[in-house]
């Protein structure tokens, strides 16, 4: 697998930058969506735009960054290393916020969401802080 490993790679990163864009942008459409009524024409659109972000990149994405992320763990005999320890933690908790927004995502679909438009305009920050401190991380390998 060694031989291919530039190709996993290359394809690791795809996966990591849509689901990234995906995490990013599926809460601040939530904070939209808190705003329209529900029942409403808008909240209506608000929820195929966020299924549809959601089964047609997030999970995707998301099924491809761990299995690429593995491959290449397993290229570079990567579990021995400290910083991996801590980047595959900061991966975990990435999956975690995930399925939380799967969870917000089925509660408006319900049209049962409690959240306020600022809680969402918070959880939008915790991807990017999360994927800062992996790329730090992946590029420092400070442990």
């Amino acid at each position: 697998m060694t031989e291919y490993y530039t190709w996993i790679k290359a394809a690791h990163l795809v996966s990591v930058i849509s689901w990234m864009a995906a995490l990013l942008y599926l809460p601040r459409l939530m904070v939209y969506h808190v705003a329209a009524e529900k029942g409403s024409v808008q909240s209506e659109t608000f929820k195929v735009m966020e299924r549809r972000l959601l089964r047609g990149i997030a999970n995707p994405a998301m099924v491809a960054t761990w299995v690429f992320g593995l491959m290449l763990a397993y290229v570079l005999d990567a579990w021995s290393m400290g910083w991996f320890h801590a980047k595959l933690a900061l991966v975990v908790a990435l999956t975690v916020i995930h399925h939380m927004m799967v969870r917000w995502m089925k509660a408006f679909r319900r049209d049962e969401n409690t959240k306020s438009a600022k809680y969402f305009r918070i959880a939008n920050e915790i991807p990017a802080v999360l994927m800062i401190g992996i790329v730090i991380l992946v590029t420092v390998k400070p442990f």
